[in-house]
């Protein structure tokens, strides 16, 4: 039996998903590993996407198994390149880093890049102080009330265009916007819903409000002269969305506040 079919089977006991046996014309590898390897910039800030494991340190989440498997349908090594922010992971978008990226759809990040249809879909949300006067997401955007986010998110891009009152304390990542919030005792803190919650529980002087201020869509990405490419990345996240691999990959990391997005349009 052919060795690479003997592989796709292991991997797929070993992912839990349907995958579909298939490999990437040439012209698709030769742009997204134009040098042998596929570059796939992983943002670890976001926590319901990525996690590094506590003990050993690999990396894991729906982003990452998403990355190994378009990294076998290429034929080649995947070369993880990490951050701690959405943000960075954009500002790289022209500098040759990566080939492919997973981060939320956003039009002024439209610009740069070829979006996919989404394939999670995660809720902003807002945190405060156990003893904030602040009991609902529309009374957050007033006069006076200053707000940590990490810059270039997504909800950074969305509260900039959408706020009227309320103005915006940006730090460098997820985790420094954290850390600004309690350091500032600022009066609200943005962020990936989920990872709120978690925070929270850790930190019980802090509440995390009802609802949302925004969907958060996250889909890969590639550069925008890249058409094919993109087309092929489209195509690819429909059928993981479709054959169940997302969905197993996110309960894998344990995010069960992350939906699987529906079929694209």
């Amino acid at each position: 039996m052919n060795c690479r079919i003997v592989a796709s089977l292991v991997a797929l006991v070993l992912l839990g998903s349907c995958r579909a046996v298939g490999f990437a014309p040439m012209y698709i590898v030769n742009e997204l590993a134009p040098n042998g390897t596929l570059r796939a910039a992983i943002n670890f800030g976001n926590t319901v996407l990525a996690q590094r494991d506590p003990k050993t340190g690999e990396a894991r989440g729906v982003s990452v198994d998403l990355a190994r498997e378009l990294s076998w349908r290429l034929n080649v090594p995947l070369d993880i390149v990490p951050y701690d922010a959405a943000g960075k992971v954009t500002a790289d978008a022209r500098s040759n880093r990566w080939e492919v990226a997973f981060f939320a759809v956003d039009p002024k990040r439209a610009e740069d890049v070829a979006f996919t249809a989404p394939y999670v879909i995660i809720e902003g949300g807002y945190a405060v102080p156990a003893s904030s006067p602040i009991k609902s997401i529309d009374e957050v955007d007033r006069e006076g009330v200053r707000i940590a986010v990490s810059n270039r998110s997504a909800y950074d891009l969305y509260l900039s265009r959408s706020l009227k009152q309320a103005q915006l304390v940006r730090a460098p990542s997820p985790p420094a916007s954290f850390e600004l919030f309690a350091k500032e005792r600022l009066p609200v803190l943005a962020g990936v819903k989920p990872a709120l919650v978690e925070w929270a529980k850790t930190n019980p002087g802090y509440r995390v409000l009802e609802g949302r201020f925004m969907i958060i869509e996250q889909a890969m990405v590639t550069q925008k002269d890249r058409e094919r490419s993109a087309e092929y990345l489209r195509t690819f996240v429909e059928e993981q969305k479709a054959n169940g691999f997302v969905a197993a990959a996110l309960a894998r990391s344990g995010q069960k506040d992350a939906t699987v997005a529906p079929p694209a349009r």
